[in-house]
Formats: C-alpha cells, structure tokens, sequence
C-alpha cells in the first residue's frame, strides 16, 4: 500500500530519491575528509609558485582540461606510457583539480620536465611545426599578453582562504613577474607537472589489474 503511494505521487518520492542519494554519497565523500592521504600533500608537493599559478589559470581559461586529463590511472597501459599513477596527494592544492576524462591529447600529469622551454613554446605557437598528426590549436597570442600582478596577488589572497600555505612575503616575488607573459606563466606550470612528487617503488610498478 505504501509502495503504490509512492508510485502515485510523484513530488515525494523525488524528495526521497534525493534523501537517500544525499545520504549515500555523505557516506562515502565524508570519510574521505579524515584520511592524511587525501587531505595531506604528499612528499615533495609544494604550492604553485605564482609564475605557476597564473599558468595553470591560462590552462583553465583556454580549455587545455576539455582534450588533456591530468590524472594516470593504476593500470600498466597507463604508467608505461605516462609514468607512475596519481595519487590524492599531489592534488591538494589544486582548486580546483585538472584530473579530466577525455583525452584527444595525452595526459599531462607527469609533462614537466620531458621538454625545454623552447619546445612548449614552439608547439603553442603552431603545435603542427612539431606535431605534423596534432589537431591542437595554436595559441601565438599568448607571447604578447603581459600578466596582471595585481590580479594574480588577489588570486593568491584567495588561495589562502582556501588553505594554501602561501607566504606573505610572496607578493615580493609577484612584483618581479611584470614582464613575463602569459605564455611564460603557462610554460612555467607545465614544466612543475609532477616534477615535485616522487613515487614510491610501488607506485611505479602495476600490474594491469591494477593490483599495487
């Protein structure tokens, strides 16, 4: 009897639906709050430096998440090609986190460091001068965009708020940054891709199922 109650009115047992998928999802998102694993950094994460910071903001801005994921999944397929699987640690101060699911291009989790300077410059200019198969825009125009100091100091106030450790004396450092551009701040964050965390030897070896 109840049950056809329920299936005749309609607005109740869409507020029960969502009862219950909110008491669901609390009861796996809330555990997650007290593991060290998922709320502190792992070894070697350090914040953004603010050259960084205001790349990874071009990255967000100009869409690069929408064909290349950040996040390289435990399987050998993976780590061969990638290097060692993400963990929950490299991404705490991440606001928020690039991890994606599609990938036109490839994840870029662990890109610092495999190319110059010159390299990532030259393929954002013209990805296809590098890449002849690449279906990447170019994007020249970031080489004349200066960066706002002043707009990046903000960000960093609001990264603070948000529980990154960023020192005062930071802003010393922002001031320095004027004459970089926008391609030199997005250079800059692919180059820290990481670079920072060391995997331990189990992370670096996975079987296919996934087993560590």
């Amino acid at each position: 009897m109840q049950h056809q109650l329920l299936e005749k009115n309609i607005g109740l047992m869409g507020i029960l639906i969502v009862v219950v998928i909110s008491f669901a999802g609390l009861a796996q998102i809330v555990p997650l709050f007290f593991q060290a694993q998922v709320v502190e950094p792992a070894p070697g994460i350090k914040p953004y430096s603010p050259l960084a910071l205001a790349g990874r903001d071009v990255y967000v801005r100009e869409g690069c998440y929408g064909c290349h994921s950040q996040m390289i999944r435990p399987f050998v397929s993976e780590t061969e090609r990638y290097g060692a699987y993400s963990v929950a640690g490299e991404f705490v101060y991440d606001h928020p986190f690039q991890w994606g699911s599609k990938r036109t291009g490839p994840d870029l989790a662990r890109v610092g460091g495999r190319y110059t300077d010159e390299w990532h410059r030259l393929h954002l200019i013209k990805p296809q001068n590098l890449v002849p198969e690449s279906n990447m825009p170019g994007y020249p125009w970031l080489l004349e965009k200066s960066l706002d100091t002043e707009l990046l100091k903000k960000k960093i106030q609001v990264m603070r708020l948000l529980g990154v450790p960023y020192p005062e004396a930071i802003e010393v450092e922002i001031d320095s940054l004027a004459n970089k551009s926008e391609m030199d701040a997005l250079i800059t964050y692919l180059q820290g891709l990481g670079v920072s965390y060391k995997p331990n030897r189990t992370e670096s070896n996975v079987r296919d199922d996934g087993v560590r």
